[in-house]
């Protein structure tokens, strides 16, 4: 079985963070491992608390991963400081981990700033470089490429700038701000763009984790960057279109809408 790694935060909730991410890994095949970058007290309604690991205890976690189970694939969530990021980048390198799938959570979709600024400045130095592919919303986007991004043609222009500041792949996700649900992937110097479909479900807690985690699944399943980010964009329709309906907020999607199982039955 391959194996995969998420450097992220808890979500009490359940809908995104680790828990979104080793869903995602467990549905799509490969055995979940986790490194707990903070926990937090939160539901589909908002976050109420945030209690970070230090960053002693997450070089910790990362080192009783790396030297038993080797990884075949690390997606990397929202880290908030920058002691952390530079944990990260070290035992990144150190252990030299492939396939990483950064997830570059800055900038929230409704354009509030979720990490302080300091903390920015050592992800972009320390931790996209690492990065086999970025996977940015359109404010994120917008924060790394220092463009202005309302239409397809100024979403390539800055996924071209990003790439080649970086030197990685960007999945450039589109969302509202540009059109439903087309992503743009760009790496050595060309983009492609992957259609989606709009599905119209306002649950939608934990999205950005989800793809990420499915796309560091499918890649270390052997899976090419182009199949990945197809294979990952149809899972998400998929656990979006299951329609689950949990919480008084923007509820989670059902990672699993597609396990059958006799284990999965119910009572009646």
């Amino acid at each position: 079985m391959k194996t995969a790694l998420t450097i992220a935060g808890s979500d009490s909730s359940g809908g995104a963070g680790i828990q979104a991410d080793i869903k995602t890994m467990t549905a799509n095949g490969v055995y979940a491992m986790s490194a707990v970058t903070a926990l937090t007290a939160q539901n589909t309604t908002g976050v109420a608390g945030v209690l970070e690991s230090t960053p002693e205890f997450l070089a910790s976690q990362l080192d009783c991963v790396f030297t038993d189970i080797f990884p075949d694939a690390v997606k990397t969530g929202m880290v908030s400081s920058t002691g952390l990021i530079e944990v990260i980048a070290d035992k990144l390198k150190q252990y030299g981990a492939r396939n990483i799938v950064v997830d570059p959570v800055m900038v929230a979709t409704s354009g509030s700033r979720l990490i302080s600024q300091e903390a920015v400045d050592a992800l972009k130095e320390l931790l996209l470089p690492l990065a086999t592919v970025l996977t940015p919303n359109i404010p994120e986007t917008e924060v790394l490429s220092g463009m202005t991004v309302r239409s397809s043609a100024e979403m390539e222009a800055a996924a071209r700038a990003i790439s080649e500041k970086y030197g990685c792949a960007v999945l450039c996700k589109g969302g509202h701000q540009v059109n439903d649900a087309d992503d743009l992937l760009w790496r050595n110097g060309g983009g492609k763009w992957f259609r989606g479909r709009r599905i119209a479900n306002p649950n939608t807690h934990g999205t950005g984790c989800t793809l990420s985690s499915a796309i560091a699944s499918n890649l270390a399943k052997g899976f090419d960057l182009d199949a990945s980010v197809e294979r990952a964009k149809a899972y998400i329709s998929g656990a979006l279109g299951a329609m689950l309906d949990l919480g008084r907020g923007s509820g989670p999607m059902d990672h699993m809408f597609d396990l059958k199982s006799v284990y999965c039955e119910g009572a009646d």
